[in-house]
Order: structure tokens, then sequence, then C-alpha cells
């Protein structure tokens, strides 16, 4: 992930942690998908994995919300 110690470029504070948030939530989000794809998942399985997807699915869209803005800032 991104930190301001390995990254040349200095980002911004607010938009590194937000990069790091992101990519944690999409690694869920890729678990989750992988999950789904098991053999003889139970319905009760198959509907908590389909929960967290739609929970995880809703946190990236609030969480980005804001973050083509801030990657705007860095870009001008």
């Amino acid at each position: 992930m991104l930190t301001q110690e390995n990254n040349s470029t200095q980002l911004n504070h607010t938009l590194t942690v937000l990069l790091t948030e992101l990519g944690e939530e999409c690694s869920t989000v890729l678990t989750l998908l992988n999950q789904l794809k098991l053999a003889n998942l139970s319905i009760d399985q198959k509907g908590d994995i389909l929960a967290q997807l739609s929970s995880s699915i809703s946190h990236l869209h609030v969480h980005t919300e804001d973050l083509p803005d801030l990657i705007g800032d860095e870009l001008f």
C-alpha cells in the first residue's frame, strides 16, 4: 500500500489514508467473491457472504465519494 515514507511524491496524508483503506476494502471484496465460488456452500453461508459483500460495496461507495476530488487535487 501507499505510505508517505515509501512514496517519493509525498501524497496528501488524507489521500494516503483513504487509498490504504480502499485497498483493504477491495481485498475484502475479492476475498468474499472468492468465497462465493466455493462448492457446497450452505444457504446460510451464502447469505452471510452476500450480506458482508453488500456491506463492503456500500462502504466502498461512501468511502470513494470524495476520492476523485482528492486525487485531482494531487494532480494540479
